[in-house]
């Protein structure tokens, strides 16, 4: 029964989310697929998570309708994938990535599209610089505050407060900043 009913509302969700997907170009349209995003992020409760996972079911290249996604958290880029039971804490922000099968975050997780997001020119002015994937692994837990800005092998728990700049092997365990090493594989 209790599957059934979760089935229900996740139909309803997808309806209720279909038009603002349709006006973001289902992603497509990166203005409107952004102000969505952020709307979505402001829906408090059970009913905000229903609905925030309904409109990234329709607007990311992929996202399973079974995951969570907690409030003020949101996807800065269309350009990634949601996994089977995934679960995403409050705040947290996510750019270019791939979450794997079971993966947690922790709140006010960052996962951005790599290390060169923003570049500097000959005069030394900022301006848009080169966006990379970031594959999050299966059964990984991420911290909160953590930040990822390298690939993290599944079955890896990064620490709290950790900063990610370069892959982390499946199965460790890391902490600090930068990350290191502190528990090998099991």
């Amino acid at each position: 029964m209790r599957t059934a009913t979760k089935s229900v509302i996740r139909v309803l969700c997808l309806l209720l989310m279909l038009p603002t997907a349709a006006l973001s170009g289902f992603g497509r349209i990166e203005i409107a697929y952004t102000f969505f995003a952020h709307a979505c992020a402001l829906i408090p409760g059970i009913v905000g998570g229903y609905l925030r996972t309904a409109y990234y079911a329709m607007t990311l290249r992929s996202c399973k309708m079974d995951c969570q996604i907690g409030f003020g958290s949101y996807f800065s880029q269309a350009q990634a994938t949601v996994a089977s039971e995934v679960g995403i804490g409050a705040y947290c922000v996510i750019g270019r990535a791939n979450l794997g099968e079971r993966c947690l975050l922790g709140s006010c997780v960052q996962i951005l599209s790599g290390h060169h997001q923003h570049v500097r020119d000959a005069s030394g002015r900022l301006g848009p610089g080169q966006l990379t994937e970031i594959n999050v692994g299966a059964d990984c837990w991420i911290g909160a505050s953590a930040i990822i800005m390298a690939d993290v092998g599944s079955g890896a728990t990064i620490a709290a407060g950790t900063v990610v700049g370069a892959p982390v092997p499946a199965g460790t365990t890391a902490a600090g900043n930068p990350a290191r090493i502190v528990r090998g594989s099991r």
